[in-house]
């Protein structure tokens, strides 16, 4: 400051070194004014710094705020990448192990521990792949040699392949172990319980070849046994196959619902088993038809044997949740190598010999011959002529009058379907009425003789009945009582006129609904006959759960008379039951004289037989529908 005053003062002094005053005076406002500039001027740098400073410690505040949340941001999202594959891999249903190319664990998952039964204290990071097999191995879930597997594990892994295994543990289960190789030297390795996955393949390929209803084996497995057996049959060893079809079995279905029918189907199923061998075959091959393979027979002698005990043990009645049912079955046999040493071949004789047996009358066996081809291609022939038979009208019935041997009057007459062939001529009941049960034609059929016997009756006399015969099938309709009223009303022939003649194989099918529709059509009117009484397994007691109108004694009891005392006694027995019953007897199949007598003594009501007349078309009926001579009888 002294400097800067001296300054001023040299440059007020004036020529003469005197100093003026007013200059000085002028020289020193004007430094003061230019010091008091500066002194803003730096102040403003001053101030300018600051702002800059503190704009500067802002921005450096804000980006280190900025850092600070981004790596905070970072470590939030890796911790919850880290939780989440944490969780990922704890809630693996696979087990899932990584190791580091020194053989030590880096990662190891619940599902493992629990796998095996592991403690998290051995088995975690850093434990060695020795010990951790070794642990497994005391504890009973390791049972291969650790060293061994080892070293093949570490040769799979240093050849860049995965390695897969299944290990079967001692409790039962399978586990799948992948070995997966990781650049570096390490790797991955998965463990699956795949116990289930495996029961259910096997399932699967069990279904594939095995019946879903009676768990046999199905026509796929049968024809792979077959084909093995038939490997022992080239060296001459012998088999049997047998194919069986059930009969009736639609009609237990048609009436009792498909439910009581599955049921009948796994209880013969179990019946079939228990006739054969260990080494033999029970399949079924669908619907209601079974297989069977008998190995290793010595003669066709055997096979006959099966057949025989097969067809009692499937005829014994079944009880189906509360309902009796009874089945038989037909069966067709063919033997190897005699019939064929092919699979097909062999199936196909035996399901030919099978139609001989239906043609036969069902509830038999017959073996296979050569000339079956013949037949069966005859039978297929009357199955399709059959169906066409019902629609150009080629059935008509014939009559046979039943005499009562008090009035010798007639009083009723049996209606007997017969077919009138163009080609073949008559051809005999016995011949088509099987094969319209199998064809499921036998309900059509009997609702045209049905309607036709009413017809014919209404055209007789009043007091003349007329006795229609239903098949089993028939009865267990439903549609059955408006098919009698229908067929009735169009005749317009009363009720009481028309009389239904069953078998006790009809009651034997299902007792229960049976007796209610025959109490049905009784308080209709209509009169119920039992035929061929005591032919079946309880007659008596059928005779106590209906009141028949009429029993009609079978002709193998009367064929027997007089001769026979066993006859006697029985058809005597029958007519003592049904007087005090209040019931009618018929005598069936009486054609002498002395059969005649015999049963008149013996107490029957009624004679049917060729001793009076034999059946004939319904024309020619009219000539017997009169007071019958007494001397008339004795043709």
């Amino acid at each position: 400051m002294n400097k800067l005053f001296a300054q001023q003062l040299a440059k007020a002094r004036t020529a003469t070194g005197d100093v003026d005053l007013d200059a000085l005076g002028n020289l020193v406002v004007a430094a003061y004014e230019e010091a008091e500039r500066e002194r803003k001027r730096n102040e403003r740098a001053i101030a300018m710094m600051i702002e800059e400073v503190d704009a500067l410690n802002r921005d450096l505040e804000q980006l280190v705020g900025k850092r600070t949340a981004e790596l905070q941001a970072r470590e939030a999202e890796l911790a919850s990448q880290n939780f989440r594959f944490e969780a990922a891999i704890n809630n693996m249903s696979q087990g899932l192990l990584m190791f580091s190319p020194d053989r030590r664990l880096v990662i190891c998952n619940e599902s493992y521990r629990e796998m095996y039964g592991l403690s998290a204290d051995i088995v975690k990071p850093g434990c060695p792949l020795r010990t951790l097999l070794q642990y497994r191995a005391d504890i009973g879930t390791f049972d291969d040699d650790v060293d061994n597997y080892i070293a093949e594990l570490l040769n799979t892994i240093a050849q860049g392949k995965t390695g897969t295994k299944l290990v079967e543990l001692a409790d039962g289960r399978t586990i799948a172990v992948l070995n997966h190789p990781m650049a570096g030297g390490g790797w991955v390795a998965t463990h699956e319980d795949i116990t289930e996955r495996r029961r259910a393949e096997r399932q699967i390929v069990h279904m594939a070849r095995h019946d879903a209803l009676t768990d046999l084996p199905n026509r796929a497995l049968l024809s792979e046994r077959l084909s093995e057996s038939l490997t022992g049959a080239h060296r001459n060893e012998m088999l049997a196959v047998l194919y069986l079809d059930l009969d009736h079995f639609k009609g237990v279905n048609d009436t009792l619902g498909h439910p009581v029918g599955d049921e009948l189907l796994k209880a013969i199923a179990e019946r079939l088993l228990s006739c054969v061998g260990e080494r033999d075959t029970v399949a079924r091959i669908g619907g209601d038809e079974f297989a069977i393979i008998q190995s290793n027979i010595e003669s066709p002698s055997e096979a006959a044997m099966l057949a025989r005990l097969i067809c009692d043990v499937v005829k014994a009645p079944y009880n189906l949740h509360g309902h009796v049912v009874i089945v038989d079955t037909s069966i067709g046999i063919s033997i190897a190598p005699n019939d064929g040493v092919e699979v097909d071949e062999l199936l196909k004789n035996a399901d030919m010999a099978l139609y001989g047996a239906k043609a036969d009358g069902r509830g038999t066996y017959r073996f296979f011959e050569s000339d079956m081809d013949a037949r069966v291609k005859a039978r297929r022939t009357m199955e399709l002529a059959l169906r066409r038979a019902l629609e150009v009208g080629e059935f008509e019935l014939h009559y046979q009058p039943i005499l009562d041997l008090k009035t010798n009057m007639v009083t009723c007459c049996e209606a007997l379907l017969r077919w009138r062939h163009p080609d073949l001529g008559m051809i005999p009941p016995a011949e088509f009425i099987p094969v319209a049960e199998e064809i499921g034609m036998i309900v059509p059929l009997g609702e045209w003789v049905l309607r036709q016997a009413c017809n014919d009756a209404a055209t007789w006399p009043e007091n003349i009945r007329v006795a229609v015969n239903l098949s089993p099938i028939q009865l267990i309709n439903q549609n059955l009582l408006p098919v009698v009223v229908n067929a009735l009303a169009f005749s317009q022939l009363s009720a009481r006129r028309l009389e239904l003649e069953i078998t006790e194989a009809v009651l034997m099918q299902n007792t229960d609904a049976t007796i209610a529709t025959l109490h049905r059509l009784r308080e209709f009117g209509v009169r119920i006959s039992m035929d061929d009484f005591g032919t079946g397994y309880s007659s008596l007691s059928y005779l106590r759960s209906f009141p028949f109108d009429k029993i009609k004694i079978d002709r193998c009891f009367i064929s027997g008379l007089p001769d026979e005392s066993d006859s006697v006694a029985i058809v005597r027995a029958v007519t003592g039951l049904a007087s005090s019953l209040k019931m009618t007897t018929t005598a069936e199949g009486v054609e002498t004289q002395q059969q005649l007598e015999q049963v008149r003594l013996l107490g029957c009501t009624e004679i049917q037989g060729f001793v009076f007349a034999k059946p004939c078309p319904a024309p020619e009926i009219a000539r017997f529908l009169r007071p019958v001579p007494r001397l008339a009888l004795t043709a």
